[in-house]
């Protein structure tokens, strides 16, 4: 009788019945899963194994990220997470690679995190420079800066290359919210 039912639910089920079950199904999926989504999106999240607790999260809180005198303080996601939906998504299936090195020990002590540090810098510089930096720019606006805040220098860098989509802030900032890796031996600029 059972194996009938659900070999054949339209016999016992109408079609309605089966539209708003699929609807209340495909809500409450789509809830889990927005759930297990931003669970993963929070400085907490980021930091419960100790290769980012012990590593970069200890370096950003030296920085002006993370204690200023306004208060104002960049978290993980922040900084490595899009915030439009869909971008989110996509680096979301990227970091999934990161789980393989979390299971396989890739960087399980500081000595395998400094020998990976520039490899691991340079996907996040190239992630930043093909985006534009838009997690930067998710809180630095151009258009709001004030040029005459700013060092002369800073100010010309930014007068010249800003909104010119030939640079971008990580091209000038690498090493902001992080040691910068050891980067002998190769070409800058």
């Amino acid at each position: 009788m059972l194996w009938r039912t659900v070999r054949r639910p339209s016999v016992h089920y109408s079609l309605g019945f089966l539209t708003l079950g699929g609807f209340v199904a495909g809500v409450l999926f789509w809830g889990a899963f927005n759930t297990g989504l931003e669970m993963t999106n929070t400085e907490a999240f980021c930091t419960g194994c100790h290769e980012m607790r012990d590593n970069v999260f200890q370096e950003l809180k030296s920085t002006i990220h993370y204690t200023n005198r306004s208060g104002v303080r960049a978290s993980c996601p922040d900084c490595h997470v899009p915030h439009k939906w869909t971008d989110k998504i996509a680096r979301k299936m990227q970091a999934s690679k990161e789980v393989w090195g979390k299971i396989f020990g890739t960087v399980d002590t500081r000595e395998k995190f400094l020998d990976h540090r520039l490899e691991l810098a340079e996907h996040e510089w190239a992630r930043l420079k093909a985006n534009d930096s838009l997690e930067c720019r998710n809180c630095h606006n151009y258009t709001s800066m004030d040029l005459t805040r700013q060092s002369t220098r800073a100010a010309e860098i930014h007068k010249r290359w800003l909104g010119t989509g030939e640079k971008t802030c990580i091209d000038c900032h690498k090493g902001i919210a992080h040691h910068l890796p050891d980067m002998t031996g190769i070409p800058q600029g």
